[in-house]
């Protein structure tokens, strides 16, 4: 079920993800925004990188992240990869 959350570009769908925020009309969750943005991409770049989100979504994302920032933290939290799991050779 599609919600609307008071943000433009902003919604839930309990279908998706489970309900987590994500982009309106993609599967983009505002947490994969929030990551890149918080790595050092501008969000000229991630708009760039993510050509199916317009610069307005980025920043109505990280908009959003500034009014519900414990909430996508937790989010982030729960979609880590452990350190064990990564690759010696990525890091």
């Amino acid at each position: 079920m599609l919600k609307a959350t008071g943000h433009r570009y902003i919604v839930t769908n309990s279908e998706i993800l489970n309900g987590e925020p994500i982009i309106s009309d993609t599967r983009t969750p505002v947490r994969a925004i929030v990551e890149m943005w918080r790595n050092g991409t501008a969000p000229e770049e991630i708009s760039i990188g993510l050509p199916h989100i317009s610069l307005a979504q980025v920043f109505d994302a990280l908009s959003y992240y500034s009014d519900h920032m414990e909430q996508i933290n937790n989010y982030i939290q729960l979609n880590r990869i452990p350190e064990e799991l990564i690759d010696p050779l990525i890091k």
